[in-house]
């Protein structure tokens, strides 16, 4: 380790501190009244394009809400007329097809210049037929695809026990919420024509043939066979059953705000289910669910005129606790009317009384935690509440009694909510099988919800810093930390992207734990840190990492990546380094005259594999905390602990 020296650590801290002091003047300016920060969610197209196709199926599409989406949707495209589901990532075939097929709908040309090299495209890339299964459901619902032609997943899994292969809760919350409906959606089969086809997206090609019989794959095949042929003679009166248990369970998860988890896919696909089985549009749940979607548009004035962009969710929860936190490593007083009000509403969002599926495997646990969205009180998580918890305990806020039950309540929730390998997932304790992840259905990416590393670091760092690091569920955290460090030093990073993500996250949680920032571990962690740290001083990370480990921490520098690795490094006694100092340099040169950070790349990760996500936010809250921490370290004299 290089330790700078005394008069560039102050010339350095000078510029860390106002760079600082700019972007707590922009987080300020942007908080809401009622005391949260929340920043636009950016996906893919496909949620726009589903959106338009919902609201044809369901009869409400208008013509305004048309041209704004399309608008969105064009905008997208890239230049060699495909769509892709992050900044700067491969074409994707799926995303292509439902972007055209939407532009369709709202009248584009498909001898357009820009329709035609999409074709060319979805042609070349194997057609409709190498799509997702998502995408060929969509078509099925007007008529474009056959249902016969897509994975069977009967409405009689609702029956199945907790304890029974392939029930329902062996499904993750976000997955489960989707396949209930569909069952309905999938034993219905409908079928509403669409003023045009899409034989343009066809290659005609035949199926794949079956793999060998004793591959799971090839098992599951002949599987689905059976289950397509149960589904013509299935009984009656058993299958009406299954779907009316299903359409309770669907209704009994709405949430407040009309949505289903809170998140786009569930939601979409219980409307029409819903919908399917003869509820009518003024129905309650109907409306609601309708009328929800409101507040999950982006509307955006252009040249072109206004463009509208739904967001896939929304994160109001996980914005506020990490901007309470950056401001507060950024030197903003405990008792500051920002940090108290944010705090407030922290606690208003608190899950109280409302036993989620999350019950079904932890049914003798106190209700506690925090969810992610605004309404989402079915589904809160490990994530969220650690954030939370690590947020609020720093508050100096005027109602201590308040404060302490319900940073108690979240401690005590999240290490009830511990998975029995000392992990955690995000949603779910023990949500591990993985046969169901074997099903034809089961393209779309992750559909169960193991321990992870970032998750398990944020809840270990939460106990150690209430005073548990010497728990069993503490111990037994780290432990599992330290089995699951990738052979480079780095740890996988589920919800960011990805290693950096990770190894940023892991190395201040196993150090607040008690782990020495000499041992072996944090001191392979802090050489890969080193070794991928970018010429110019930052961190960036292609999300092809989750595909192919050559990417695995190299990328085009960003905020919220440098952010991290700057917080590894300083957590490792390194803030002093050279690496460090770097990092530093790079914050303070990219930022703006606003205060805050441009990032046009995805940092963020819905599904490995699948669906990525931009915070709007993310830009802003890590470099405050990397920053501010740096600060705090050069002070203290604590830059060179290793």
């Amino acid at each position: 380790m290089s330790v700078t020296a005394p008069e560039t650590r102050s010339h350095d801290t000078g510029d860390a501190r106002r760079t600082l002091d700019a972007a707590v003047g922009f987080l300020r300016s942007i908080q809401d009244e009622q005391g949260w920060w929340q920043g636009d969610l950016e996906t893919n197209v496909t949620m726009d394009a589903e959106d338009l196709l919902m609201r044809e199926f369901l009869g409400i599409r208008t013509e305004q809400e048309t041209t704004e989406a399309a608008r969105w949707i064009r905008s997208q495209q890239r230049a060699d007329g495909t769509w892709a589901t992050f900044d700067g990532g491969p074409a994707d075939l799926s995303t292509t097809i439902e972007a055209w097929v939407a532009l369709r709908l709202a009248g584009d040309d498909p001898s357009a210049e820009h329709m035609r090299i999409a074709e060319k495209f979805v042609q070349a890339q194997g057609g409709i037929e190498g799509s997702r299964v998502f995408t060929r459901i969509w078509l099925a619902l007007f008529g474009l695809w056959s249902w016969d032609d897509l994975p069977n997943m009967p409405p009689e899994l609702i029956f199945l026990p907790s304890w029974f292969p392939m029930n329902v809760y062996d499904w993750s919350c976000w997955a489960r919420q989707t396949v209930v409906p569909l069952t309905i959606v999938a034993t219905l089969k409908p079928s509403k024509p669409l003023p045009f086809g899409v034989d343009e997206l066809r290659t005609g090609a035949a199926p794949e043939p079956f793999d060998k019989p004793w591959t799971w794959a090839g098992a599951f095949q002949r599987l689905d066979v059976g289950l397509h042929a149960y589904a013509r003679h299935a009984v009656g009166p058993v299958r009406e059953l299954a779907m009316r248990r299903g359409a309770e369970w669907i209704l009994a998860r709405q949430e407040a705000d009309g949505s289903w988890g809170g998140i786009q896919p569930p939601w979409v696909y219980s409307l029409i289910a819903l919908h399917l089985l003869g509820y009518p549009l003024d129905h309650p749940a109907m409306k609601a669910g309708i009328a929800g979607f409101e507040r999950f548009l982006v509307r955006t004035e252009t040249a072109e005129g206004t463009t509208r962009m739904l967001e896939a969710c929304q994160s109001p929860v996980w914005d506020t606790c990490l901007a309470v936190t950056g401001l507060l490593d950024a030197g903003v007083p405990a008792d500051d009317p920002a940090v108290v009000k944010a705090g407030t509403w922290m606690l208003d969002e608190e899950i109280r009384g409302v036993r989620g599926d999350w019950a079904v495997r932890r049914p003798n646990l106190a209700v506690g935690g925090w969810a992610f969205e605004f309404d989402n009180d079915g589904y809160p998580d490990t994530d969220d509440t650690a954030e939370v918890v690590l947020a609020l305990r720093r508050v100096d806020h005027p109602d201590p009694g308040r404060l302490r039950a319900a940073i108690d309540r979240g401690v005590a929730w999240n290490i009830g909510m511990q998975s029995g390998d000392g992990g955690w997932g995000a949603f779910d304790a023990d949500n591990t099988r993985e046969l169901v992840t074997k099903l034809p259905f089961c393209d779309f990416g992750a559909v169960i919800d193991p321990p992870s590393a970032d998750v398990t670091a944020h809840v270990v760092e939460m106990l150690a810093h209430e005073g548990l690091a010497g728990s069993e569920s503490a111990r037994r955290g780290v432990r599992w930390l330290l089995e699951h460090q990738e052979a480079d030093g780095s740890w996988f990073g589920r919800w960011g992207t990805n290693y950096v993500y990770g190894t940023g996250g892991v190395v201040p949680a196993l150090v607040a734990a008690g782990v020495s920032p000499a041992d072996p571990a944090i001191r392979r962690a802090v050489r890969w840190l080193e070794r991928v740290q970018n010429a110019d001083g930052g961190w960036g990370e292609d999300i092809r990492s989750y595909a192919d480990r050559s990417y695995s921490g190299t990328g085009d520098s960003t905020a919220s990546q440098t952010a991290w690795g700057l917080l590894g490094l300083i957590a490792a006694g390194e803030a002093g380094s050279e690496a460090a100092r770097r990092a530093v340099r790079y914050l303070v040169d990219t930022q703006l005259p606003d205060g805050s950070w441009e990032e046009q790349r995805y940092t963020g990760t819905g599904f490995p594999g699948a669906f990525y996500i931009r915070y709007r936010l993310y830009r802003m809250v890590f470099p405050l905390s990397a920053l501010g921490r740096w600060c705090s370290a050069m002070d203290t004299g604590l830059e060179g602990a290793a």
